[in-house]
């Protein structure tokens, strides 16, 4: 559906040149909804931008619903962004006019008739659930019903791909995560591709299937959202999902932990889903020879799963450690060493 290439852009005022996107591959599948994280300044919007054909590469290939955007005439690019919503930030509204005026812009612009018009803006009023607002101000809305209008005009045209901008970045989190199971029914019900940019990790965890982090204009990790937050191998993605998810010892037990002078190694356990049918830690705590503290354990929910988090501190001699690791292993535990 999405699929860039080697895109690299550099925007240069001839006294500074900043390198937004260096060598960046990224592939989007049909009903994907992929989330794209970094923090300010790391080439999150360029790239958005890039696939809606705001701004072309200096090199590399952009390709979406399989036509090289590089390639298009401009009657031609016009006609593919009516297959592109977007949503932004800051909702991009038309604060003194009716949430019908707003909805209805993209299907004037395209020259549709009055009563088709009229058809669609009800109808998509009705999936937002904004019936009873189609003649009301948007100056007198609320900031999740903005988003809500915001989400219906890009729908009007019935896109077959989503863009969205910070979609939640300026709404509290009880709105966010309202917009963001909205955003989840436009793509199980209506079948729309979804690439969502933000700096906020628990908006992957709420609704994406597949994320890429970004920093300094470079994708440094991707893949299922299950496998970059279970595994996490860069220092920027680890950054974002401890945001999410504490694999880290609380302060009041390191000093216990140091202080303790028998053979000892601290161990962060994940348990994904089902991937571990056994009692492991029951398992554990019932060796001869091993001691098993609990430090620390959390749990959350992602992409329709379930992700456990323990910190173990296992005390025994070296081999029984040894022992318990590959138990540890063998359940199917992801299993990593923690050093104080």
């Amino acid at each position: 559906m999405i699929k860039i290439d080697h895109a690299v852009k550099t925007f240069d005022d001839g006294k500074l040149s900043v390198h937004a996107l260096r060598d960046v591959s990224l592939h989007v599948e049909k009903g994907d909804i992929y989330g794209i994280v970094g923090f300010s300044g790391a080439g999150k919007s360029t790239l958005i931008r890039l696939v809606n054909g705001l701004e072309r590469p200096d090199t590399g290939s952009v390709v979406v619903a399989g036509k090289d955007l590089s390639a298009l005439t401009k009657p031609e690019l016009l006609r593919l962004r009516r297959k592109i919503g977007m949503v932004f930030q800051q909702f991009n509204l038309l604060e003194g006019k009716t949430v019908k005026h707003n909805i209805a812009i993209p299907l004037h612009l395209a020259g549709t008739p009055r009563a088709e018009i009229d058809r669609k803006v009800r109808e998509v009023l009705h999936f937002v659930e904004l019936d009873d607002k189609e003649n009301a101000y948007v100056s007198q809305l609320s900031g999740g019903q903005k988003q809500r209008v915001g989400i219906a005009r890009a729908l009007a045209t019935d896109p077959d791909i989503l863009l969205c901008d910070e979609a939640t970045s300026a709404l509290d989190p009880q709105t966010t995560e309202s917009i963001l199971h909205l955003l989840r029914r436009v793509n199980q019900e209506m079948g729309v591709t979804i690439l969502l940019i933000t700096h906020q990790m628990q908006v992957i965890q709420m609704i994406c299937n597949k994320v890429a982090v970004m920093e300094n204009g470079q994708i440094v990790e991707e893949g299922s959202v299950l496998s970059v937050f279970g595994t996490p191998k860069e220092a920027v993605t680890r950054r974002f999902v401890r945001t999410v998810i504490n694999d880290q010892i609380p302060e009041t037990f390191i000093s216990v932990v140091r202080s303790e002078t028998r053979p000892q190694q601290v161990e962060l356990l994940k348990f994904i889903g089902d991937s571990v049918r056994e009692p492991l830690i029951a398992n554990l705590c019932r060796m001869p020879g091993l001691e098993v503290n609990i430090l620390g354990a959390t749990i959350q929910e992602m992409q329709s799963s379930v992700m456990s988090v323990f910190i173990l501190q296992l005390i025994g001699d070296p081999e029984k450690i040894a022992e318990a690791e590959q138990k540890i292993d063998a359940a199917g535990a992801l299993r990593e060493r923690m050093v104080l």
